[in-house]
């Protein structure tokens, strides 16, 4: 059994870590860390302290009525993406330990190809 690194929990929901193939199990956030665990096998888990946490981008659609998944990038390791029943309530349980300024939106399909057009014309100008 995996022991956790946090000493008080906060919140713990049913989430989807998606690590390659997708994970399925629980979130634990705490004053320590954020934590995943898989349901089915507990070798396959995922501890970030929070100081190790770089920032925190939120897939938002529909003006913020609908975050389907959120990510988690830290400042060695890369970036870890989940999904969870509740994700509004992970973010405002996220925010107690994370600077809200850290807190960011993802670009939106429309942003990512406006980039993208920009990016052709001005390859296209050298």
């Amino acid at each position: 059994m995996v022991e956790s690194i946090n000493t008080k929990v906060d919140l713990v929901i049913d989430a989807t870590a998606f690590t390659g193939l997708t994970d399925y199990g629980k979130i634990m956030i705490g004053d320590k860390g954020f934590e995943f665990y898989n349901a089915r096998d507990a070798r396959k888990f995922i501890q970030i302290p929070w100081e190790e946490v770089n920032h925190v981008i939120a897939s938002v659609m529909f003006k913020g009525k609908w975050i389907p998944r959120y990510a988690i990038e830290t400042k060695k390791n890369g970036t870890y993406t989940f999904s969870s029943k509740k994700p509004k309530t992970v973010l405002r349980a996220m925010r107690e330990y994370v600077d809200p300024a850290d807190m960011i939106q993802s670009l939106s399909f429309f942003d990512v190809m406006k980039r993208a057009v920009k990016s052709i014309s001005w390859k296209k100008k050298k």
